[in-house]
């Protein structure tokens, strides 16, 4: 990859993807300190500080942050115009995740906004207290006291409280559906993708399909792969000048071959001769 196109990179090209990566960040963030919390009081955190109060919340604010990942796939399928069942089906694993763990949000907003929280001026459950006629002192009162209790695994601030035993199911079946929605992004651009390659070796005349000498085909991984059907063309000649008008074909709509190596245009006619499968990718240089 060139400097020029390395510098042009930006997480906004693709929301869909970096909400999988954090999700799967934060899963095993959340995972690490179940972990580390069941491992009892490391003394870490000094004569005043048991350890696993300091997990706990770290372990909150983990969980807090899935549900943004989860909000985040949720605006990029929709910008993307993807199928509307698949935001469903991730809608349907976040009511799961918040049904198992109870109050996660406002357990972290009350850790991370604890400069409102304490005084009852937190947004929210303590705003509608107050709303209903309770003083800030009470609603304050109400919501303080975050701690992990070792005896029944649970953590819990103020009315709120999730079972540790909960965290790692939750926060598992949850990235799992984050990266199955992106999945859909991913099998409707290996579609147009596929569709693209297709067109552009038809208006170069090279026809293309399962019995045809030029496969074009949608992988497994994501990507669209081609290749030349076995015994379809008599003899190497034939199949070095079809090779040359495939790549040339691709190259005028902006496409190229590659491979596990970084292949010039002659070698990739010379991989497709040979009988190599390549895969077809946007030329970041064009």
């Amino acid at each position: 990859m060139s400097e020029t196109v390395a510098n042009d990179w930006s997480p906004a090209d693709n929301p869909y993807a970096i909400a999988v990566s954090e999700a799967q960040w934060w899963q095993r963030t959340a995972a690490l300190a179940v972990r580390r919390i069941r491992a009892g009081d490391d003394d870490n955190g000094g004569p005043c500080f048991d350890s696993r109060q300091i997990d706990a919340r770290q372990l909150c604010i983990a969980l807090r942050q899935l549900l943004m990942a989860e909000k985040l796939e949720q605006i990029a399928l929709a910008d993307l115009g993807i199928d509307p069942a698949a935001g469903q089906a991730l809608e349907q694993a976040r009511e799961r995740f918040e049904a198992a763990l109870p109050g996660i949000k406002h357990m972290r907003d009350g850790l991370t906004h604890f400069e409102d929280w304490s005084r009852g001026k937190g947004i929210g459950p303590q705003q509608r207290r107050i709303k209903a006629g309770d003083t800030p002192r009470d609603v304050a009162r109400h919501f303080w006291g975050f701690a992990y209790d070792p005896r029944a695994d649970t953590v819990t601030m103020g009315p709120y409280r999730i079972d540790v035993g909960a965290v790692e199911e939750a926060a598992g079946e949850l990235a799992l559906a984050i990266y199955l929605a992106a999945h859909e992004v991913d099998k409707r651009n290996t579609a147009r993708l596929r569709a693209t390659v297709a067109q552009a070796l038809t208006g170069a005349r090279i026809p293309c399909g399962p019995e045809e000498a030029v496969r074009v085909s949608g992988g497994g991984d994501g990507r669209v792969w081609l290749s030349f059907t076995p015994g379809v063309l008599p003899g190497e000649p034939e199949r070095q000048a079809l090779a040359e008008r495939v790549v040339a074909a691709l190259t005028t709509t902006s496409l190229r071959l590659a491979g596990s190596t970084t292949l010039q245009p002659a070698e990739t006619a010379t991989s497709l001769v040979g009988g190599q499968s390549l895969w077809v990718e946007r030329d970041p240089t064009a």
